[in-house]
């Protein structure tokens, strides 16, 4: 993982900058939890200016979830879209894996909000295309040279920032794919979450 951690070297953050972002991971901060573990929200200094993050911390005591982090960070420093998580860093120190990313789910998940009646046709539209987008460019994106294939979109991973923008997240078990085969990928087993898989 030496040649992992080195490519990624410019968004490392200290763990003792994660800690005192989180309040040391305090239990009011916990605003979710993700397939690796808990999700919490907190501010961060950067470049000067305080921002308000979302950090997901591997849950150490499952064990695995190693090759599933460093997916979701080499996805989310390669990809660049108004509809998908923006990454501010990752940590990798003292047994401790955490991903860092701009907070931006103010509305919680789509998941929250499907049944709720509140939830307009129109921001339901904006919602849908909002993720169109985000796939169109995860799939045919020409600057990359590979195309993305999330492998696992769901109400859960669809964030609604203050403007229920839909930002897409999850991106652990993504993989990437030559631009001319993304309609030939063969898997050797299902992977995602159940009711949301391909037929």
């Amino acid at each position: 993982m030496t040649t992992t951690i080195t490519k990624f070297a410019h968004l490392q953050i200290p763990l003792e900058d994660v800690v005192k972002a989180t309040d040391n991971f305090h239990h009011d901060n916990i605003i979710g939890r993700g397939g690796l573990g808990h999700v919490y929200k907190g501010q961060l200094q950067r470049s000067g200016e305080l921002i308000k993050i979302s950090v997901l911390r591997l849950d150490s005591k499952h064990g695995g979830g190693i090759v599933e982090f460093w997916t979701e960070v080499s996805m989310l420093s390669d990809l660049k879209h108004p509809n998908i998580v923006s990454i501010v860093g990752f940590c990798d120190e003292k047994d401790e894996k955490i991903i860092v990313t701009m907070y931006e789910a103010k509305n919680g998940s789509l998941k929250e909000h499907l049944n709720n009646p509140n939830l307009t046709w129109m921001q339901r539209l904006k919602i849908c295309v909002g993720v169109a987008r985000a796939l169109s460019y995860l799939h045919y994106d020409q600057s990359r040279g590979y195309g993305v294939i999330h492998l696992n979109i769901n109400s859960s991973t669809i964030l609604l920032n203050e403007n229920w923008e839909p930002k897409l997240s999850g991106f652990k078990v993504s993989i990437k794919q030559s631009l001319n085969r993304m309609d030939h990928v063969i898997l050797s087993e299902p992977i995602g979450t159940i009711g949301y898989l391909d037929p």
